[in-house]
């Protein structure tokens, strides 16, 4: 395994993140794997290194966080662990039970933190934007979090630039935490962030650690034509992916896996992992050799020619994920 810098901070994690949105219940989504099969995946993460996990209260309505927290206080080290989770998305009927506000980051991360059997978070991050709650009440409420010592660092996901700037600005200027990171929706099929985001976070020193970089597992070779279980019932996915265009992508891909010897899998990870800016992207593994072929991909050095290659199919897509 390697390890990299979290953006500008001290804290080192492994260049591939474990996202644990499959672990926790079939109850919320029939493709999620129940704690019993779920702990081994993340137990095979630990071993090939992976030291960088995330999850967030939504996964599975909280049931998410209680396997992860579960299965790490069984096989790690907490103090060898970056653990990240996230707040934002509604956790029940009741109107505060969702959002930035600093009433619902209180009871939140308060929440989490007993799910996941520990007295602190590595990285908080809020899951999107909120537009009901003013930016100073959501920064000034993530700086007491973390003043309190209840996590470490705080990280933001998919939003536009200029409100990802605005938050940088308002803590700033008031001397609150700044977000570390960035978790935002980067792949071969969808390269929008290189825009505006990407390189903001450059320049500002903020790491990005993104989502869904193989495409919901389209990447690895499957066709856009093709059912499965988690595709029948992703309504995300169903909006993001399968346009006529993303075939000519997934095409690219599996003509330079067969050219080099590799997997579609390691050539699309080997692409992100090569991108500037990128810290970790974060993988989801409901079979072993998803972790094993991520890691693997740490390996793989595309040239400049198979990097043309891969990003000449690509079109323009509206903004997506956020």
């Amino acid at each position: 395994m390697k390890y990299i810098r979290l953006g500008s901070t001290g804290m080192k994690v492994s260049r591939i993140c474990l996202g644990t949105m499959t672990y926790g219940s079939s109850k919320w989504r029939n493709w999620v794997l129940n704690e019993e099969e779920s702990l081994p995946f993340i137990k095979h993460a630990l071993e090939q290194g992976i030291n960088f996990f995330d999850t967030a209260d939504f996964y599975s309505i909280g049931v998410c966080e209680e396997v992860v927290g579960k299965a790490l206080k069984q096989f790690a080290n907490r103090e060898e662990i970056v653990l990240a989770s996230k707040l934002y998305y509604a956790m029940s009927d009741d109107p505060n039970d969702q959002g930035l506000s600093r009433k619902h980051i209180f009871k939140s991360i308060d929440r989490s933190l007993k799910r996941l059997q520990t007295d602190f978070l590595d990285l908080y991050q809020i899951h999107r934007w909120d537009d009901n709650t003013p930016i100073e009440e959501t920064m000034e409420a993530l700086h007491e979090v973390v003043k309190s010592g209840k996590a470490r660092y705080i990280g933001a996901s998919s939003m536009y630039a200029w409100q990802f700037v605005r938050a940088q600005a308002v803590a700033e200027k008031n001397g609150w935490t700044k977000f570390v990171s960035m978790q935002n929706h980067y792949n071969l099929m969808y390269r929008e962030e290189e825009r505006e985001m990407i390189p903001c976070c450059i320049d500002q020193g903020v790491g990005v650690i993104p989502w869904s970089p193989l495409a919901r597992g389209l990447l690895t070779g499957k066709k856009t034509t093709e059912t499965s279980i988690r595709k029948d019932n992703d309504a995300l996915a169903k909006d993001m992916y399968y346009k006529e265009e993303d075939q000519a992508v997934i095409d690219a891909v599996e003509n330079l896996a067969n050219e080099s010897g590799h997997k579609p899998a390691h050539i699309a990870l080997a692409w992100i992992l090569q991108r500037q800016g990128i810290t970790a992207p974060i993988i989801g593994a409901s079979k072993t050799h998803h972790i094993d072929d991520a890691v693997a991909a740490l390996d793989v050095k595309l040239t400049e020619e198979q990097i043309a290659s891969l990003e000449a199919a690509y079109r323009p897509h509206p903004i997506l994920g956020h």
